[in-house]
């Protein structure tokens, strides 16, 4: 409790450094179902005992009044309550976004509480000044606002904010949920007016005596974290590119290996992280004229009967199932000879299912994010196979190349660009049957 109001909060890890992670709007139990964001928070605990917790107004914490906006001293008293109670008398802390100025103001007002703080993508002060021309414009305040209401929760957007988690559907989903149980997107629009309007901790950067790391993203707060950086004694100042308005949403291993050295002089090894792989996409061609010839009912037992043999192949093959895209799948495999023959027998199943398939090979290393598969080489099979055609198994050059001497057919399919993907790409069709055995 703080004060009369009740904070929620949650302990993961049993590191020696008790480390306090938060980036404003959030839920704490539904951020587990974001695989992207639940990997991080792993990371983090697996060199701390992590703290998460939602402040007052937001996630699993007491709601407010309709248009009541906390005040940085109410949201740094929340903090002060949940440290109390998980017994830790100092902690560092990771704050990103508005979250950062209530860890500046933690830091700057309970020093002895405060070990080490952490900083990525914050701002000393939101709103324009003549002493802060970096800052937004009222106008430009109005406008960021009323665009977070307009996108939030919904799916679409968050590909675009969370550019890491765009090729993962069920985590794109878990995000829009999260959001849609945080706030409304109404007391978001509320929640952006006020803090960018009117959060400014500038006077507070020279009280702060704690080791402090900014971490610059290269985004909209370079600026910001150069003058964080400049007005706090000895701080460091660390650049580690991200394209997402948090570090979660893009590749995040650099940021949470700057905060694993500067807290605990070790850097995470990330060699086992990474693995090559040949991955497969799988589609059902037509999916939603099927859907709207056959209805609701019928359809959802086609898609069972669907996923029951692309897993049983994916079983027989030796391949992994990464996640499902509603009509298709992602898969991994260790040879790509597997790959095709898996494939081949999936395209034989549907057949027998009176659906044609269509499917993309790619071989690459890609990054391991617990169950999930991340990197330029998943993006790059999901654009191979919108390149096939029904019926069609197309490769790209590097699967081609690892099949040289094996009795896997292939001829030229096309050299084209593929979208988002640099460069020019020569890609192989298959030239083998479906059959009922996939060889």
């Amino acid at each position: 409790m703080a004060g009369d109001v009740q904070v929620a909060y949650q302990v993961v890890g049993d590191g020696d450094v008790d480390l306090v992670y938060h980036h404003g709007y959030c839920h704490l139990d539904l951020q587990w179902d974001v695989q992207a964001e639940s990997d991080f928070n792993r990371r983090l605990a697996s060199f701390s005992r992590l703290i998460l917790f939602d402040r007052r107004g937001t996630g699993a914490s007491e709601r407010l009044a309709k248009g009541a906006s906390p005040s940085l001293d109410e949201w740094t008293a929340d903090l002060l309550a949940v440290l109390d109670e998980v017994g830790s008398d100092s902690a560092a802390i990771f704050a990103e976004s508005d979250a950062g100025t209530m860890a500046i103001r933690f830091a700057a007002t309970h020093p002895d509480r405060t070990s080490a703080l952490i900083l990525a993508n914050t701002r000393a002060r939101w709103a324009w000044d003549e002493d802060y021309p970096m800052g937004l414009t009222s106008e430009e305040i109005v406008k960021q606002a009323e665009m977070i209401e307009g996108i939030w929760g919904l799916d679409e957007p968050q590909k675009i904010i969370f550019p890491g988690v765009a090729h993962n559907p069920a985590d794109v989903a878990a995000l829009g949920r999260l959001m849609r149980a945080a706030a409304t997107p109404g007391a978001a629009r509320a929640h952006y007016l006020h803090a960018f309007s009117n959060l400014d901790v500038r006077d507070d950067l020279a009280r702060v005596v704690a080791p402090t790391l900014v971490i610059d993203t290269g985004g909209a707060t370079t600026a910001d974290s150069a003058y964080i950086a400049d007005h706090i004694r000895s701080a460091e100042l660390v650049r580690v590119p991200s394209r997402a308005v948090l570090l979660f949403g893009d590749d995040f291993d650099d940021a949470v290996s700057e905060a694993s050295s500067f807290l605990t002089g070790k850097r995470l090894d990330q060699r086992a992280r990474r693995r090559l792989v040949t991955l497969m996409f799988t589609d059902i061609v037509a999916s939603t004229e099927h859907l709207a010839t056959l209805g609701d009912r019928r359809w959802r037992t086609i898609l069972d009967a669907h996923d029951s043999v692309v897993r049983h192949a994916l079983d027989r093959f030796g391949g992994t199932e990464i996640n499902t895209t509603g009509d298709g799948f992602l898969a991994a495999f260790d040879s790509p000879t597997n790959a095709i023959r898996c494939g081949s027998q999936v395209l034989s199943a549907l057949d027998s299912l009176d659906l044609q398939g269509r499917i993309g090979l790619h071989s690459g290393e890609c990054e391991v994010r617990g169950e999930d598969f991340a990197g330029m080489a998943v993006h790059t099979a999901a654009r191979v196979a919108d390149t096939a055609q029904a019926g069609e198994i197309i490769v790209s050059r590097t699967v081609a190349d690892l099949l040289l001497g094996s009795d896997i057919e292939l001829v030229e399919h096309a050299e084209t660009e593929l979208k988002g993907i640099p460069g020019g790409w020569m890609l192989y069709r298959y030239l083998g049957k479906p059959s009922a055995d996939g060889r």
